[in-house]
């Protein structure tokens, strides 16, 4: 790896799982050499990047809270996708989420939440698991062939115990039909009794950059208003996409 992504590499290890590294379990982890790793820890705590703790440690500084700030006033798809997720808060008793793709990753990036007795497990900020859950089969019946064999490849065992298919061809099956609906659903594979309807968002490309997904508890998830929602949400993502291609074409 060059110098920026054993920087990045550094910045990885935090999650919400680890949310403090001493450099000793740093240099366990990562494998850098003390001058190379205290060298990053300086730079990285000089720009904000990084806090050190009365223990030892390091967590991540304030210079991610300015970066999000910016980012909420920059994304013209959560100023667009706003007031549709408040429509569908106001309109069931569900959270509504806008969820970016990049890498391998599912980031809720928006979300409002009206689910009396239930509480919203994803907030801004908080990443999805990639093989589990209407919101990722929404993004992976839209990838190219080549894509989409590959996480199909990997993510193989999980896919087949939620019931997706038992080899890649079934597999395929299974996400061609979502293609043709438009919307993905899934039933507790994220949350334990709740439903997850969700539809792709794309930018003008092939490829989808974004999903919106309304979750909802498995007691209101009758099969018409999960149809329903899905509908709405298959319109409502349609219409952001049409909005975002407008924007790159306007460029």
């Amino acid at each position: 790896m060059n110098s920026l992504e054993r920087v990045l590499a550094l910045l990885d290890v935090f999650t919400e799982d680890r949310l403090e590294w001493t450099p000793e379990q740093l240099m366990t982890e990562l494998g850098y050499s003390r001058p190379t790793l205290y060298r990053y820890l300086k730079v990285l705590k000089e720009a904000g990047f990084l806090t050190s703790m009365p223990s030892g440690g390091f967590t991540l500084g304030p210079r991610v809270v300015e970066m999000d700030f910016l980012m909420r006033k920059s994304d013209t798809l959560a100023r667009y996708a706003q007031p549709h997720l408040e429509s569908f808060a106001a309109d069931y008793p569900c959270a509504a989420l806008l969820v970016r793709w990049y890498g391998n990753k599912l980031l809720v990036v928006a979300s409002e939440c009206v689910t009396p007795g239930l509480e919203n497990d994803y907030p801004r900020g908080r990443p999805l698991p990639l093989a589990r859950g209407a919101i990722s089969r929404a993004i992976m019946a839209h990838l190219t062939r080549r894509k989409l064999l590959a996480t199909i490849e990997t993510n193989l065992p999980e896919l087949a115990a939620i019931g997706l298919g038992a080899d890649v061809e079934k597999v395929m099956d299974g996400l061609r039909k979502i293609r043709r609906c438009g919307y993905a659903v899934a039933h507790g594979e994220v949350t334990p009794g709740v439903t997850g309807i969700a539809a792709p968002i794309f930018d003008g490309g092939n490829s989808p950059v974004a999903t919106l997904c309304v979750t909802i508890a498995g007691k209101h998830a009758t099969p018409e208003m999960t149809e329903a929602i899905g509908k709405r949400v298959r319109d409502v993502s349609a219409e952001l996409s049409g909005k975002l291609a407008e924007d790159r074409r306007a460029a």
